[in-house]
């Protein structure tokens, strides 16, 4: 059985949610934080992932990479590609048409694709699931974002399959929180509330307008701004600080990797200070060349700022609406969440342009996580849910393409617009007497992010051919956008147009209905298609060969036993340098008295050479040599420590007797106590008795007089 869980794959952190227990959890990784950063780094013996990447980050800048859902599915070449260069300090490299990094690991240089960094990430995030919840994970639920193509979403599938998960559904963002908010809630019978989610994170931003009513929710619009987030007003604020300490301390650190990514951490914490603050200090010391730097920022300045990107947050809030064709009083309420809608100066342009209060009722960075876990409990099939309805909407326009055949004007038609419902299918009829292709491609090329490749997939349609009469058979193709968002073709027939007979309802005269007809019922030819010989479908996706995920698989299992094998390593290094010191200091203090001279001579020589050895040849020893070396001092120094505690046991057992002896001594005492305080009691009574037995008056008994009869009285006849 496999817990149900949600995955918030933020740009920064993730947000892991489970259902369980009735309700559902936000799960806290091993450093009991509630979110984990959404960070791949490599060193020289193992990889470090979550919380183990930002710790060494800074020192291990070019081998750790972020922004892993940003560059998933692209090509080296795309503008995305090249915006997001300044926030990866690594190296981006080509593999195979698709964009990847260049990291030094285990060594050697070494190429992985986006789909393996989110991968590696995705089994570090299963690994910290199953540690909290003690159960095994397979099945999942990922948030993305509304304005991922296919082909992203399938790259973000087959992460998931090669971290040994299975993604059962992919869910919108912004639907996740809109299926947080309304499935707790109770909406009034047959009315409509109307809602606005504004998603303001790390690197982009969404809107979705949501219409409610009682037990579902209907997606009318969604509209984006992949460039406006946190890092924005980060790197705004960093790069205002560079060109102060340029003037102020004649340093630029431009010129040096480390002492940017320093200023910009510390330009972060200044923005969230501002956020509850007027003003703010910025300090770090020995930024470069041993030089200090600090400044101030107040809230004003911070404004002023970032003024230009402050200017854009109203062009999605437009689109949306205009596309909802709502009005603003028809919006009933705008929730915010995303943790970058903190910042004042966003929430204050948010609520002028919709002119009334924001709404803040849903956890700002927990909400699409717990949305997600909902619908994987939906799909569990040991998990009783509440049932919900919802409705999303596809981004982008899909167009199916075909090769025409002799009489077919028609080579293309757009199937699925913009602003379809989600999943939807539609179903089209093409004559065909042979295997062909359909193509499906976005029909906008212009509208997807940045550069991406507008071709979806390409399915050939095999089995088709002539009917018994030499007629070219309709070939109907049921093509689909699944609760994922994926573009397929669910299946392909053949069907025939024949004549079938149908009966016929006769509308009886007036005065017939009670009579029974003697004639046969009529009926009538009509043309209808029948069903005949389903097709074999070949898919040609951007999805990886199952050869391709396969290998990829087999990869990813062996890092994470080297991972494995290098941190029971380090523990055995660990507790064999603890030994050495806890040993050391013991044996010339508690230990002292259960080892002769000679033995604490022969030991603290032992412990010297261990040390020695663990801090030159022994740096970088296996497991096994960590072991043999703790198990030989402890041959000597478990002896010792064995005296201690037999004595120790000693001393424990004899304050044990002497505190039962002086139990049993009280007890005694008691019994005794109580045994004398019975007697005397019983001797004063016996004594109260016999005294008031010798003090009594004598007494003297009246006779008893006999009953008299009267000698006059006689007997009545």
């Amino acid at each position: 059985m496999s817990g149900s869980v949600g995955i918030d794959i933020g740009n920064a952190n993730t947000v892991v949610a489970v259902a369980r227990n009735r309700g559902i959890d936000v799960i806290v990784n091993e450093v009991s934080n509630r979110s984990t950063p959404s960070l791949v780094a490599f060193g020289p013996k193992c990889r470090f992932i979550g919380e183990s990447a930002k710790t060494q980050e800074i020192t291990n800048l070019k081998n750790t990479l972020g922004s892993l859902k940003r560059i998933v599915a692209r090509s080296l070449s795309d503008p995305e590609v090249q915006y997001e260069k300044r926030f990866i300090p690594g190296e981006l490299v080509d593999i195979n048409g698709t964009v990847g990094v260049k990291v030094r690991y285990q060594g050697e240089e070494t190429t992985f694709t986006a789909t393996q960094l989110l991968a590696m990430y995705l089994s570090k995030i299963k690994a910290i699931t199953q540690a909290e919840i003690k159960m095994p994970v397979t099945d999942v639920v990922l948030a993305v974002p509304g304005w991922y193509t296919d082909a992203q979403r399938r790259a973000l599938i087959d992460a998931g399959h090669i971290a040994s998960l299975n993604p059962v559904r992919l869910l919108n963002e912004s639907t996740a929180a809109a299926i947080s908010y309304g499935v707790f809630r109770t909406f009034p019978e047959g009315q409509t509330k109307n809602v606005v989610f504004v998603d303001i994170g790390h690197a982009s931003y969404s809107v979705s307008v949501v219409a409610f009513k009682q037990g579902e929710l209907k997606v009318l619009a969604s509209a984006y701004d992949i460039h406006f987030g946190g890092r924005e007003f980060d790197y705004a604020l960093t790069e205002f600080f560079a060109d102060q300490f340029k003037e102020k301390y004649k340093i630029d650190v431009h010129e040096n990797l480390k002492a940017y990514s320093r200023v910009l951490t510390q330009t972060e914490r200044l923005k969230k200070i501002l956020s509850a603050n007027a003003t703010a200090p910025l300090n770090v010391e020995s930024v470069m060349n041993d030089v200090d730097v600090s400044s101030t920022l107040n809230r004003t300045e911070l404004e002023e700022l970032v003024k230009p990107l402050l200017d854009r947050i109203v062009v999605p809030l437009e689109t949306a609406i205009k596309e909802s064709k709502l009005s603003f009083e028809e919006i009933d309420s705008v929730e915010v969440i995303g943790g970058s809608t903190r910042v004042p100066a966003i929430k204050e342009t948010i609520s002028n342009f919709f002119g009334k209060p924001l709404s803040f009722t849903l956890n700002q960075d927990e909400a699409i996580a717990r949305g997600c876990a909902f619908v994987c409990a939906s799909h569990s099939p040991t998990l009783r849910v509440r049932p919900y309805k919802f409705e999303d909407v596809n981004q982008y326009s899909v167009t199916f393409q075909w090769e025409p055949v002799e009489g077919e004007d028609l080579s293309e038609l757009e199937v699925f617009p913009h602003n379809n419902v989600v999943p939807s299918t539609k179903i089209i009829t093409l004559f065909r007497d042979d295997t062909f292709d359909i193509e499906a491609r976005y029909t906008y090329p212009d509208t997807l992010p940045g550069a991406m490749n507008p071709w979806i997939g390409r399915w050939t349609i095999k089995g088709a051919k002539p009917t018994e009469k030499g007629d070219t058979p309709a070939v109907k193709i049921r093509l689909r956008t699944d609760h994922s968002g994926l573009v397929t073709i669910d299946s392909a027939y053949t069907a025939v147009e024949e004549t079938v007979e149908e009966p016929v309802e006769e509308t009886k005269k007036e005065g017939e209905e009670g009579k029974e007809s003697t004639e046969s019922a009529k009926t009538r030819s009509v043309k209808k298609w029948v069903r005949k010989d389903t097709l074999a479908i070949i898919h040609g996706t951007t999805a990886l060969d199952q050869s391709v995920k396969q290998a990829l698989i087999e990869k990813e299992n062996q890092m994470v036993e080297d991972d494995k094998h290098v941190a029971d390593t380090e523990d055995r290094k660990n507790a064999l340098e603890e030994y050495i010191y806890d040993m050391r200091g013991k044996i010339e203090d508690k230990y002292a008295d259960f080892a002769s001279d000679d033995e604490k001579s022969k030991f603290r020589g032992m412990l010297d050479a261990a040390e020695d050895w663990l801090y030159d040849e022994g740096e970088d020893a296996t497991k096994s040599q960590y072991i043999a070396k703790y198990d030989e001092l402890n041959a000597v120094g478990g002896v010792i420590k064995g005296r201690y505690f037999q004595a120790e046991q000693e001393k424990r057992d004899a304050e044990q007797r002497k505190r039962d002896e002086e139990q049993r001594r009280i007890q005694e005492e008691k019994e005794a106590a109580a045994a004398a305080a019975l007697a005397a009691a019983q001797k004063e009574k016996a004594e109260k008795d016999d005294m008031e037995v010798d003090g009594a008056e004598p007494t003297v008994e009246e006779p008893v007089q006999e009953p008299t009869v009267d000698s006059e009285m006689k007997d009545v006849d």
